[in-house]
């Protein structure tokens, strides 16, 4: 070549085409990346169709567990309750006058039978109790008449002290009356509250569509 520029020597630099191996890493990077946008799209589309998996799993012991309210709670220990009351014939009641009144025993007496009650011994308190129960009086049974026959008589005499004892039979049980007594409970009063007793109210309904 002429002119102000000029090739010299045996040796020509030769023009070689870029290698498509850059080009091709390229494409393989951003093929993997869409896969995985594909991949992670899809699980969260079946997250949302199935309930979110374990997650859901957590949540509706959660549910389950809240809806455990101390309400319930105390309606299924009353349902309980209820269920090993014995009724107001089953239980022998021994009145016992702690009191300077004479006749109260056997008036006290007659009105529980009225009542349904059975009557055991009437008279008058032993030496360990008389004169000495200041209160409307004393329910004494024995222990597994705790949650049993004293709760039904209670409900026939406001106010009294429930007390146990080792006696065996635990549906005979005393009525210690003290020098604050006046009268039994109203009967159509003690009527609602052995109804009540007996026959609680049931416990809060749950949603059948959670398995708790």
């Amino acid at each position: 070549m002429g002119g102000q520029y000029r090739i010299t020597g045996d040796k020509y630099p030769r023009m070689r085409r870029r290698s498509g191996r850059r080009k091709f890493a390229f494409v393989g990077v951003a093929s993997v990346t869409a896969l995985g946008l594909i991949g992670w799209g899809s699980l969260q589309l079946i997250d949302i169709y199935t309930g979110g998996g374990k997650a859901t799993a957590a949540d509706t012991k959660a549910d389950c567990a809240s809806k455990i309210t101390p309400e319930s709670k105390d309606a299924v220990a009353a349902a309980a309750l209820a269920a090993t009351l014995p009724k107001p014939g089953q239980i022998t009641v021994n009145v016992l006058n702690a009191t300077p009144r004479s006749g109260l025993a056997k008036q006290t007496a007659d009105e529980l039978k009225k009542r349904g009650f059975k009557i055991g011994d009437v008279g008058n308190a032993t030496a360990a109790y008389d004169k000495k129960v200041p209160g409307a009086g004393i329910l004494l049974g024995a222990k597994d008449a705790e949650r049993a026959a004293l709760p039904v008589l209670n409900t026939q005499l406001s106010g009294a002290q429930l007390k146990t004892d080792g006696r065996a039979q635990a549906t005979t049980v005393d009525l210690v009356i003290g020098t604050g007594f006046k009268t039994l409970t109203k009967k159509e009063d003690a009527d609602k509250a052995l109804t009540v007793l007996t026959q609680p109210k049931p416990a809060p309904a749950t949603s059948k569509k959670k398995s708790c």
